[in-house]
């Protein structure tokens, strides 16, 4: 087993092994948190996802720190916009992201931290940077001194011939042509929030955030940080520029970086009117389970196009897979075994583990599961199935399972337990509390009470689903056909799909 990734930092694949002993201390980068998270977000959290159940999977410890930006630019002035103060205004989106999280059954890292809660810590590294000579205040803002650091662009081969000597960027985010003198520490501004520091008031900038918080968790050079090649530069190589000049050590082994997700093969922007939040997908019917395959299927360094056709074909790829698994649970099959099939099965679970060993290559490894489930349903169809040949599939379905997390038929059970679907109607909630957000003045069109009759789901619950399908079963073994295509079309009308199989009757939620 030997594990491959490409560093973004040398441009080459490489083969992983950690710095110290089995243990991954990894970076991933989170959201801003403003506004709720979009899928192209989500796609990088996906990818994040993956890459941290296969390094489980392979064996490894995690040390993982999952950071969460609470001050900057956009939070500062949403924040403000809405009368609210900063820590709760940030704090309704965090728990926001943290549903989000697990309704896209995204692992929970090691650790998940929040800026606003290590000011201490960036307060140090900047003055460390004063001391060395990379740093400098001027207005009561503290600035990073690229020509001082030789080094600088080594992430993104950047070349500074011409760039004005002394030029600085205050704002958190700048043209990327540019490369000049960055903020550390932004001059306390009236209105905005701010902390006492040895260098005057005021509060970090975005890119010393990551550097201090990464650093505290997971020391001074450490195996893997990742985010979206939208992060590249100037975030990711500024922050190699201002932990490497502090303590003169390397810092991170292995950089890796997602690419961008397109809708419809255009950028996704709110002018186009193709921007979707996650909870936006839900409201149009859609799975968590189906949207976490979609964001899984494409390579993360390949572009993802995201469209409702791709969408549609996730559900029924998953549909496929759970009906396999239900096959092999239920159905009754000849004693014995078969040889030939477990070796299939075997080989499966090989090809798969070796795609993702190979640059997390998620399009092989689906293929792989897809084959191996072709292959176990014509040998049921043609009653070539052994009741000895269940273990080697499923164990096979299982071990796939551990990294894409889509399996479990649990999506409707996920909304209503964190309130985005109402028990026992067709209402899905938004986002958060209509009242709360109406008052902070960011209400959204159109969500009244915070709830919206848009995805029809049924009212019914599963408790009720199984007993109407058992009293089906009745009606049909007494004859009664009536009854039994009552019941169905009953359930049809409560969004909830019947499939008899020769293992029983599977139901699913539209």
């Amino acid at each position: 087993m030997s594990l491959r990734f490409y560093n973004t930092l040398t441009r080459q694949v490489e083969e992983f092994k950690p710095l110290e002993g089995n243990t991954v201390r990894m970076y991933t980068c989170g959201p801003t948190v403003y506004d709720y998270a979009h899928i192209g977000n989500y796609r990088t959290f996906v990818f994040q996802d993956v890459l941290r159940r296969h390094l489980k999977y392979r064996g490894f410890q995690l040390r993982h720190v999952v950071n969460l930006t609470d001050v900057d630019d956009n939070t500062i002035r949403n924040s403000r916009s809405a009368g609210v103060p900063l820590r709760a205004y940030t704090d309704k989106y965090v728990e926001a992201f943290q549903i989000d999280r697990q309704l896209l059954n995204l692992e929970d890292p090691e650790f998940l931290v929040r800026a606003t809660d290590h000011i201490e810590e960036m307060v140090k590294l900047i003055q460390a940077l004063m001391d060395r000579g990379y740093a400098y205040a001027s207005e009561g803002s503290v600035y990073f001194k690229v020509g001082a650091f030789p080094h600088y662009g080594q992430l993104t081969q950047i070349d500074l011939t011409g760039v004005r000597a002394g030029a600085r960027v205050d704002t958190d985010k700048y043209d990327k042509a540019d490369a000049r003198d960055f903020v550390l520490w932004k001059a306390a501004k009236e209105g905005e929030p701010f902390w006492e520091t040895p260098f005057g008031p005021g509060r970090p900038g975005w890119h010393i955030e990551c550097s201090a918080m990464s650093m505290k968790y997971l020391g001074e050079t450490f195996d893997i940080h990742s985010g979206g090649s939208d992060l590249i530069f100037p975030h990711h190589e500024n922050e190699i520029a201002q932990s490497e000049a502090a303590t003169g050590k390397p810092f991170v082994k292995l950089w890796l970086h997602g690419e961008h997700l397109i809708v419809n093969g255009e950028k996704m922007s709110k002018s186009l009117g193709n921007f979707y939040t996650l909870r936006d997908l839900i409201a149009k019917g859609y799975k968590p389970s189906a949207i976490r395959y979609l964001l899984a299927s494409v390579p993360y360094r390949k572009p993802l196009n995201f469209t409702f056709d791709g969408l549609h074909q996730a559900q029924q790829s998953i549909d496929r897979l759970r009906n396999f698994r239900f096959r092999l649970t239920k159905e009754n099959f000849p004693p014995g075994d078969s040889p030939a099939l477990k070796a299939r099965a075997q080989e499966a679970r090989e090809k798969f583990e070796a795609a993702l060993d190979d640059n997390l290559n998620t399009a092989e490894a689906l293929g792989a599961i897809f084959d191996m489930v072709r292959d176990g349903n014509t040998a049921m169809d043609r009653r070539e199935f052994r009741d000895g040949d269940r273990g080697a599939f499923l164990d096979t379905l299982e071990r796939w399972d551990r990294i894409f997390a889509v399996l479990d038929d649990n999506d409707h059970a996920k909304l209503v337990k964190f309130g985005l679907l109402k028990e026992g109607t067709s209402s899905v909630k938004l986002g958060l509390d209509a009242r709360e957000l109406k008052s902070a003045g960011v209400a959204e069109e159109g969500i009244g009470n915070g709830y919206t009759q848009v995805l029809q789901v049924g009212t019914l619950s599963d408790e009720e689903i199984e007993k109407l399908i058992a009293e089906r079963a009745a009606a049909r073994r007494k004859g009664d056909y009536a009854r039994s295509d009552e019941i169905r079309a009953s359930l049809l009308q409560a969004g909830v799909i019947l499939e008899d199989t020769k293992a029983g009757t599977r139901w699913k939620r539209k």
